[in-house]
């Protein structure tokens, strides 16, 4: 203070001005310190809006992925329920999920009942650090994502209102469950689990809710035969399933990074880039063990193994994106390849009919991604981990193995064999994704 005086009298300025002066610079001191609260602001909302619509584009993704590895005749179907459980989504995320999610967990089991209700902004303002509807979206495209997970695997063979019922249950219900536990701030939270960006919340969740409906619907007609063999079922377009592929990938950019939660300060941007870059050689790594050990154990490269090699190591580095160093997300990707080659006949030999692969790549991918976190987060033990891993996927399961046992014995969730013969797209809505070669049915 006694060198600004002095400062102020050799230039002149009367001392008397000197209160008006120091008033003048604290009211400035405080509009720069709210400057930068809503450039913060601003950035925080940005990155949940921009990175909220890369994930979006996963939805894309699981569409021509899934559609590249299902017959021609069933390709309109898996258009139609890939663009339903998105909006589904959406819908039940505003009506019940977000608030069943996030509000009032405060340690416990699940939220409250209720929409969502976006504030305004007035009463919003910047305390919050981001616009809460930014955050509405950005968690919700992660809802539609496991909702994608279980559509591929009971490919071909579901009723598609049974599916839209299972999905119903998932968005609503389960999926807001259990992410309330660590997402929420539940036990989970409060025992000191870590899942960054969901390998157990989001992929295991799809993936339990798939397995469910792989065991009660049975394999497609002629997979399995009597004598114990296995009949290959070859994807219809594989240009497509590269394309998903590819899509995912790049979506998967703002899964992880969007869920830094933050891009208001440099530290957050730092964090932000690591983040791409590790889930980018993690995805690498997936790719290039699979190319190594499908040439290993078949002689040949298996493309649809290696695609899944890559959603593999993606789905392995979810839960810690951050921590890792560049050459540890390479060598947890790879083990995310790895498994996948390996659990996509392990489930054929239990006669487990999974069309897309999605269990191998989202349910053992995403347990192994969760379990390593502690191998490189210092803050993150084993123990709780595995709590969080076998709590999650109980619940899920259970779950959902109940509500399809419940659609099987009542409405039924698997077409009839001649429907199935003919193809979904034929009996269940009518239109043929290739119409040259689609089987036309005689009524």
């Amino acid at each position: 203070m006694i060198r600004h005086s002095a400062r102020f009298l050799r230039c002149g300025l009367p001392l008397a001005a000197l209160p008006t002066l120091l008033l003048a610079t604290g009211a400035m001191a405080e509009d720069g310190a709210a400057q930068a609260d809503e450039v913060a602001f601003v950035f925080n909302t940005f990155s949940f809006l921009v990175n909220g619509f890369l994930v979006m584009l996963m939805a894309a993704g699981f569409c021509m992925l899934e559609s590249g590895m299902v017959k021609t005749k069933t390709v309109a179907t898996i258009c139609l329920k890939n663009i339903t459980l998105y909006s589904m989504a959406g819908i039940m995320f505003f009506l019940v999920g977000y608030n069943l999610m996030y509000a009032g967990v405060d340690g416990g089991w699940m939220g409250s009942f209720s929409l969502f209700d976006v504030p305004s902004p007035d009463v919003e303002g910047v305390d919050g650090g981001y616009a809460a509807a930014s955050d509405w979206f950005f968690q919700m495209v992660f809802v539609a994502t496991a909702a994608s997970i279980v559509s591929g695997a009971v490919a071909e063979r579901v009723k598609v209102f049974a599916f839209f019922a299972v999905v119903l249950v998932l968005v609503a219900i389960i999926y807001p469950i259990q992410g309330a536990w660590q997402w929420g701030g539940g036990w989970l939270s409060e025992l000191g689990f870590s899942d960054f960006a969901g390998s157990t919340i989001v992929h295991s969740t799809g993936g339990w809710c798939a397995l469910a409906g792989v065991i009660l619907l049975g394999g497609r007609a002629g997979k399995y035969t009597s004598d114990g063999r296995i009949h290959p079922m070859p994807a219809s377009s594989l240009p497509l399933v590269t394309l998903g592929t590819f899509l995912l990938w790049f979506g998967w950019f703002g899964f992880n990074g969007g869920s830094q939660l933050a891009l208001g300060s440099a530290a957050d941007a730092s964090a932000m880039a690591r983040i791409y870059a590790n889930t980018n050689l993690a995805a690498a790594g997936g790719v290039v063990a699979s190319v190594l050990l499908t040439q290993a154990l078949y002689r040949k490269v298996d493309l649809t193994l290696v695609l899944n090699g890559a959603l593999g190591g993606l789905v392995s580095i979810t839960a810690e994106p951050l921590a890792p160093s560049f050459g540890q997300a390479v060598l947890i990707g790879g083990v995310g390849g790895v498994l996948v080659v390996l659990a996509v006949p392990l489930l054929d030999k239990l006669r487990l009919d999974d069309v897309v692969g999605a269990i191998p790549v989202h349910l053992v991918c995403g347990i192994w991604g969760t379990m390593i976190v502690p191998a490189t987060n210092d803050g993150a033990s084993y123990l709780t981990q595995l709590i969080g891993v076998v709590s999650i996927g109980a619940f899920v399961f259970a779950v959902s193995f109940v509500v399809w046992y419940l659609l099987k014995v009542t409405f039924g969730i698997r077409l009839d064999a001649e429907d199935e013969a003919v193809g979904s797209d034929a009996t269940d809505i009518g239109l043929h994704a290739y119409p040259e070669f689609g089987v036309q049915r005689a009524d």
